[in-house]
């Protein structure tokens, strides 16, 4: 979990580390965005600082360059699970929308833990949600393959701490590496900026760090 740390703000220019302000995966992963560049959150919706943190994802997210495309991956650790599981539902039945941002409160402002399929039910008849249709996408095929999806990408990007970014198959980054939230959004933006650089001349730069 991610630890606030004092950090001075990352300047816009500063040169990134890899190993300080990201890490270079030994072993770049597939991306599902075709010709942009993916950026992903595994997150956990029990999380307080990915909690703390959405305000400024969306905001990121709202603002972000035309050619990113912004995915989200539940974190499938055992206790976490069962919301991994209501995240796909809810994605299935086209709610996430409605669902994502009022799961998070419920559990971090009403101090509701959410964490067994009667009451994750009861959650979604509150959004309007019929809870048998809940249940039948909770416990859909479906579902239960993008869970283990998710693990599977999980153990691939060696993720072990939550809120974690990957940026296009190849960097891992998150505030508790980089030290603010602030800065790793900037972190964030000058991924991007290489990912797309290496993309154009097919050359990777980052396990030499990025300048």
């Amino acid at each position: 979990m991610f630890l606030a740390l004092s950090f001075a703000s990352l300047g816009a220019s500063l040169a990134l580390e890899n190993g300080r302000d990201y890490v270079a995966l030994a072993t770049p992963q597939p991306v599902e965005t075709g010709k942009k560049i993916e950026v992903r959150e595994f997150f956990w919706y029990g999380c307080p600082h990915c909690y703390a943190l959405e305000p400024a994802i969306n905001n990121w997210v709202k603002h972000k360059p035309a050619n990113v495309e912004f995915v989200r991956t539940p974190a499938t650790s055992p206790s976490w699970l069962v919301q991994a599981q209501a995240y796909y539902a809810f994605a299935a039945l086209g709610a996430t929308e409605r669902t994502h941002a009022a799961l998070f409160r419920a559990i971090h402002e009403q101090n509701r833990p959410l964490n067994t399929e009667p009451a994750l039910a009861d959650f979604a008849k509150e959004q309007g949600i019929d809870p048998a249709k809940f249940r039948e996408a909770f416990n859909s095929f479906g579902v239960r393959t993008n869970l283990e999806r998710a693990k599977r990408m999980a153990e691939a990007y060696q993720v072990t701490s939550v809120p974690t970014f990957a940026v296009d198959g190849k960097y891992l980054t998150s505030p508790s590496m980089v030290g603010s939230e602030e800065g790793v959004l900037k972190v964030l933006d000058q991924l991007v900026q290489q990912a797309a650089k290496e993309r154009t001349t097919g050359k990777s730069t980052g396990k030499s760090g990025a300048k």
